[in-house]
Formats: structure tokens, C-alpha cells, sequence
């Protein structure tokens, strides 16, 4: 079934990509293209933002933007403040890295504290790193680095970077295999890994490498290439993720301790260009197979989880952002499996590099442009 399923996903996606991409439309044209069909509409609640990466919502209603350049703005009332957040640790913005993820701790309303992924410079070069802080009217108080990645280097993309709290209160953080897909299968690099943390950035005694020789303890799984969405099923606790395949071959992964997904030994991508196989095939054992995969690739960021009630009809959907096709990608679930993909907002906002629900129930959408938006998807009756 989940073989005739992928069959029959690729010869729709043929057919979509033979059509034209709709034009761009402002945020006031989205009721009437959208009511009809899928019963929203999308708005945009603040613009003005240099490429924006992550989105976190505090408990009094405002929300906290990251800007890849470095810079934090806080968005109140649906008005962007001029003044960026002070008290940033030095960030290095160059290619795809510089201010990346934010989170919020789970027990934030008591003890405030802030959780962000950015790029820095370390030994061999540039590489992941993870702080937190408080945030005082627009200065970040009290910080401290919690994680930096062990080798650098000096190319500018898979920094990975997504963070992710899960029920029990670790702190989960993905970074990329910067370019050299070899790194993501040594134990001693933090390259193309998920990172395990407590909250103060100590390493969990029953993290899975922690008593292997010469393997980096915080490793809590690898073989990633470029994992930009994480998140956790809002039923069985479980931490998702997706992450960028080469040509073909992004992937939906569950997480698990201590597997190895297999990159670049095992994907179902190809060379860019020249469509030669890379590795081994897409099957070996002892490495995982994707949930789901796609071919092309839409290159994936973001992704949320929805649990609102504003959308019964989506209830338990999962929602994926699109760079590559600029588009939303909603997927329903079937004890684990994916047994729909529906494609929303095609050409309409352009990249969606973060998807978050709202704590109102109702989808925000962070566009990745020089000019980026925060878009919020309302009910169209609203």
C-alpha cells in the first residue's frame, strides 16, 4: 500500500509541475482564491522582516522573530518593534547560517528562560551553537552557551539548528553535516546529529553513545544530512523531524535513540545535476527508513503539529513549509503513517521557512525574503 502510494504521489507531483505557478497575490486576495476550496484565509500580521527563521509566543500575547542576519524583534499587537533585542552573543551570519531557531522552556512562565540556536565561530570554523536567556524589556539578561558544536568548518550551509522540548524536559537541538556528508557517520562529530541535553545543557546519563569510547556523549542520534523541522506529536509525546535529501530524497523521520539514519550510506536522492546514486541504495540493515519521503525534493523547514479547534477538519495534521515550491505542505496520519499529502498556498507567499500553531489555535507561517512576513491562516469566516 505505502509503495503505490508513493507511485501515485510522484505522478501527481508530475502533473503539478507541468502547470504554471500561480502569481503572487497580497495577503487581502487570499479569502476569495482560498474560501471555496480549503475554508481559510491568510493574513499578514507584520512584514518587514530580513529573512526570518523561527517564531516562539509568549505567555502575554507577543512573539519573538528571529532574523537570519543576527538580530531578535519582538512583535506586539501585530506591530513590529523598530528596536531589535539587545544582548545577542556574536553571531556569525554567512550563507545559510546566523540567527536561527528559538524555544521557549516549557516551564518558561516560572523561570523565563529562552532558548536559541545561532551560528559562531569555533575551532575549525563556523559551527551550531545553542544559548539561552531571559528577556528584560528588549535586553536578553543572564546569558549562557549551552551547546557548541565540537568541529566547525568554513562552508556555509547544513547548520541544521531546529530545538525541540519533549514531555520529559530534554532539550533537543539538529545540526547538519555542513557539506561533508562523511562527518554524519562519526560518532565523535557532532556533525549530521541530533544533540540530547537537560535544559542547563548537562549531558543525560542514558543518552545512547554516553559510554562508548570516543563517541561524542551528547549524540542522540545520526546519519542526518539536514534536519530544518522538529516536532512532537501532540498524542504520543514522540519527537518528529524532516530534513533536506540532496536532488530527491527529503525525509520524515520518527526519532529515536541512538539509530542511525543512514545519510550518506543509505537515501533515495541522487547527485545534483548528474542524477548518479549515491551510497549504498535506499535499504541497509541497521539504518532507518523515512516515515515518508519525496522525490523531487520540496525542501523542507518548519514544521508543527496541528491540535487547534479552529480547524477541526485538520485536527492532527501535520504541517510542513516548502522553500523549493513555496507552498505548504499538510499531511494527514494514520497510526504513524502518512496516508494524504495535500498542497496549500502554491506561489502565493513565496518560501515558508517556519510553521507554528498558535497558542489561539490557529497556524502562523514565517516567509523567508529579504522583505519576510508573519502570516497567520484564520477560518474564513472569521
Amino acid at each position: 500500500m505505502l509503495k503505490q502510494s508513493r507511485l501515485l504521489f510522484r505522478v501527481a507531483v508530475f502533473l503539478v509541475l507541468s502547470h504554471p505557478i500561480l502569481p503572487s497575490f497580497s495577503a487581502q486576495t487570499l479569502e476569495p482564491l482560498y474560501r471555496d476550496n480549503s475554508g481559510f484565509r491568510a493574513v499578514t500580521i507584520s512584514d518587514g522582516l530580513e529573512h526570518p527563521w523561527a517564531l516562539a509566543f509568549l505567555p502575554d500575547g507577543r512573539m519573538l522573530v528571529t532574523e537570519r542576519p543576527g538580530r531578535l524583534r519582538l512583535i506586539e499587537k501585530g506591530r513590529l518593534n523598530p528596536t531589535p533585542v539587545s544582548g545577542l552573543p556574536e553571531i556569525t551570519a554567512s550563507g545559510q547560517g546566523g540567527l536561527l531557531d528559538i524555544v521557549l522552556h516549557p516551564d518558561y512562565r516560572n523561570n523565563g528562560w529562552l532558548y536559541f540556536s545561532y551560528v559562531a565561530f569555533g575551532k575549525g570554523g563556523m559551527g551550531t551553537r545553542v544559548a539561552r536567556a531571559r528577556l528584560d524589556g528588549l535586553q536578553l539578561k543572564e546569558l549562557e552557551v549551552l551547546f557548541r558544536m565540537n568541529i566547525g568548518s568554513m562552508t556555509g550551509h547544513h547548520f541544521g539548528s531546529r530545538l525541540l522540548f519533549d514531555r520529559a524536559g530534554f532539550l533537543y537541538i539538529t545540526v547538519g553535516e555542513r557539506g561533508d556528508r562523511r562527518r554524519a557517520q562519526r560518532l565523535n562529530d557532532h556533525a549530521g546529529s541530533v544533540i540530547r541535553l537537560h535544559d542547563d545543557g548537562r549531558i543525560p546519563s542514558d543518552n545512547p553513545f554516553v559510554d562508548l569510547p570516543d563517541a561524542a556523549p551528547e549524540i542522540f542520534s545520526y546519519g542526518h544530512r539536514n534536519p530544518q523541522g522538529m516536532a512532537l506529536h501532540p498524542q504520543t509525546g514522540e519527537v518528529w523531524l524532516h530534513e533536506h535529501g540532496p536532488q530527491g530524497g527529503d525525509e520524515l523521520n520518527l526519532l529515536h535513540a541512538g539509530q542511525n539514519y543512514g545519510w550518506p550510506v543509505i537515501t533515495y536522492g541522487v547527485e545534483y545535476g548528474i542524477g548518479t546514486s549515491i551510497g549504498e541504495g535506499t535499504h541497509k540493515p541497521g539504518m532507518a527508513q523515512p516515515i515518508y519521503y519525496w522525490v523531487p525534493s520540496i525542501a523542507p523547514s518548519g514544521m508543527s503539529f496541528y491540535d487547534g479547534d479552529r480547524f477541526p477538519e485538520w485536527r492532527g495534521s501535520l504541517f510542513i513549509g516548502s522553500l523549493k515550491f513555496r507552498l505548504l505542505v499538510r499531511l494527514e496520519l494514520d497510526h504513524g503513517e502518512v496516508v494524504k499529502e495535500e498542497r496549500l498556498l502554491r506561489g502565493v507567499l513565496g518560501r515558508i521557512r517556519d510553521v507554528r500553531t498558535g497558542p489561539d489555535g490557529l497556524i502562523y507561517l514565517l516567509t523567508d525574503e529579504s522583505n519576510g512576513r508573519l502570516v497567520r491562516l484564520e477560518p474564513a469566516g472569521l
